[in-house]
């Protein structure tokens, strides 16, 4: 049976088979020694990092080390609540950095660390214990969000909706305007997204038709 290792959208630890094409972790063990998830979450630090890096190698899920987490995609990370790792992938770490920069209204060289931003992203993404969504309007989110609909996620990319499942996006929609949607994505990210940061997503969007069908 697979681990309880893969992340929706919604932040939900799930099971499949389908891989993964970033991992990340959530600031230490969320699994017991049986190997079944037993916390959604232990610290603050919640990451996205590559699959590889350095030649590194780890069993998954082993005693007392942090739980490993796999994504369809960054931009399922970013639903999720995850930001880009310091140092497996430091080049989009400081990218990210320099768009909450712009966000804020901070000089390019000003001091921001990781605790700092990881502060004020916490309740941004899990209000005891659960997501926090909200809502906006769909035709001012940023590419690389996520949104709610009908109780499924779909990615927002250009003129479309995207649907997500475990192997990859299968669906497309048109992209309404003036509607109001259940945002996925934390506030923060989206503010970055809208400053310059691009998610990087799962080329299957690509493939998608586009249904006849309305959200």
């Amino acid at each position: 049976m697979p681990l309880q290792n893969r992340v929706d959208p919604f932040g939900t630890l799930f099971r499949t088979p389908a891989r993964g094409t970033f991992m990340g972790n959530r600031g230490g063990a969320l699994h017991n020694g049986n190997r079944e998830i037993v916390r959604p979450y232990l610290s603050r630090r919640w990451i996205t990092c590559v699959l590889e890096f350095k030649g590194r190698h780890r069993t998954v899920m082993a005693p007392n080390r942090y739980t490993e987490l796999f994504f369809l995609d960054e931009a399922v990370a970013f639903a999720a609540g995850h930001r880009p790792c310091a140092e497996c992938r430091r080049e989009k770490f400081n990218e990210f950095k320099a768009a909450w920069r712009r966000w804020k209204g901070m000089a390019p060289e000003a001091p921001l660390s990781a605790d700092e931003m990881d502060l004020e992203l916490h309740p941004a993404r899990t209000e005891r214990g659960r997501k926090v969504i909200y809502e906006a309007r769909l035709d001012s989110l940023p590419d690389g969000c996520f949104v709610e609909m009908e109780q499924t996620p779909w990615l927002v990319r250009g003129d479309g909706l995207f649907l997500w499942t475990p192997e990859g996006y299968r669906q497309k929609r048109a992209r309404p305007r003036r509607l109001a949607v259940k945002v996925l994505t934390p506030r923060p990210m989206v503010e970055c997204f809208r400053r310059g940061y691009e998610p990087e997503i799962h080329g299957s969007w690509r493939e998608c038709e586009v249904s006849a069908d309305a959200p």
